[in-house]
């Protein structure tokens, strides 16, 4: 799975660049996600904007990169389309996440300037 990284402040801004995160490639992106978080990154942005369906495995894995975050980070949603949003709505996942209309927002609300 491809991902677009790039920082903004403190925050990394992560962005797939498939239009769905499903189980074809869910694995790799948690893998990719362990990784970022592993390497010290506390404060990341997932950028959704691109992705315009995720299925449970998707989810789960960005719930999994959430976790892998042990309160020792932040991890915010941006860029939700129609569709996204509705799963993360039907799931109640926008209780569990931070979800922004965009990546400035976000950036904004960790305390980062967008740069």
């Amino acid at each position: 799975m491809q991902l677009d990284q790039h920082r903004a402040g403190e925050a990394l801004i992560v962005t797939p660049l498939e239009d769905r995160l499903d189980a074809r490639v869910a694995t790799d992106f948690k893998e990719r996600m362990t990784e970022l978080i592993a390497s010290g990154h506390a404060k990341i942005v997932l950028d959704l904007s691109k992705v315009e369906f995720i299925d449970s495995s998707g989810l789960g894995a960005i719930v999994s990169s959430l976790k892998r975050m042990g309160g020792r980070g932040e991890l915010v949603v941006c860029g939700l389309q129609e569709t996204t949003m509705t799963l993360f709505k039907l799931t109640r996942m926008d209780r569990v996440f931070q979800i922004f209309d965009s990546e400035q927002q976000a950036v904004s609300a960790l305390g980062g300037e967008r740069g």
